[in-house]
């Protein structure tokens, strides 16, 4: 039986598209990739492991300065591992502090919550100490202190000063807020009722007691505003110490 071979098949060879039009595309690709994957990591490590802020007030002095670097950690709140009496949290602030303003959720400023770019919208954040857990009691008491459940504080150990107000009721919790208006969260109902920590929520209050907008001012913060934990300083600048301008160095 006659056997019959076919021809090889030739293939053409492809030679790369050196033109410029070529070399804009592939570079176009590469970089929309590159950035693809840059951002879905950043999302990964921002939501799920930890974030950078940085320090814009001295609401915490002596605590932590203006201008310090931190890490936030987030892995336990995907935990749900309990918030604790003297934790240091970012979070983001009720909306009457914000004059009513709640978070939006179009799709900036949820990339803007989500990278922390500075191109996108940011939403504001606070960070406080947790001073007051969900069922607690609290009461203020000028020149003396914070009383939790009849309990008085010792928080000599972080605390700038005492407080020089006084919160008693509900009434009380009042001040201005970051838009320099003055609000009372509490409804007329509540103006002579205890301060009690609703469920899911916290009270508030920044180290630097007497210069710090906080549960003082605008009442509690539900837990759902939470971004993290304070865990980590990593950057701290030092400044040089003020000194007498007469023992100041001069030019001769």
């Amino acid at each position: 039986m006659p056997v019959t071979t076919s021809a090889p098949q030739q293939t053409e060879n492809t030679a790369p598209d050196n033109s410029p039009k070529g070399f804009m595309n592939g570079f176009v690709k590469e970089a929309l990739e590159l950035i693809v994957v840059t951002l879905i990591l950043l999302i990964g490590i921002r939501w799920g492991i930890a974030e950078a802020r940085y320090i814009p007030s001295s609401s915490m002095e002596p605590t932590l300065q203006i201008n310090d670097r931190l890490i936030v950690e987030k892995i336990s709140g995907h935990m749900a591992k309990p918030i604790e009496r003297g934790d240091i949290l970012v979070f983001y602030p009720p909306a009457i502090e914000m004059d009513g303003e709640e978070l939006s959720n179009d799709p900036l400023h949820w990339l803007g919550r989500l990278t922390g770019l500075p191109f996108f919208p940011n939403d504001a954040a606070f960070i406080k100490r947790v001073i007051g857990l969900e069922g607690d009691m609290i009461r203020v008491v000028a020149g003396q202190g914070v009383y939790v459940n009849g309990q008085l504080l010792d928080e000599s150990a972080y605390i700038k000063e005492v407080p020089a107000y006084s919160l008693t009721v509900m009434g009380d919790i009042k001040g201005r807020n970051s838009k320099n208006n003055f609000i009372r969260p509490c409804t007329d109902k509540q103006v002579n009722e205890p301060i009690i920590v609703p469920a899911h929520c916290l009270f508030m209050m920044g180290d630097n007691r007497n210069n710090s907008e906080d549960g003082h001012v605008w009442g509690f913060l539900d837990q759902k505003r939470v971004i993290g934990k304070a865990w980590l300083l990593i950057w701290r600048r030092l400044e040089a110490p003020a000194y007498p301008k007469s023992l100041q160095h001069q030019d001769q």
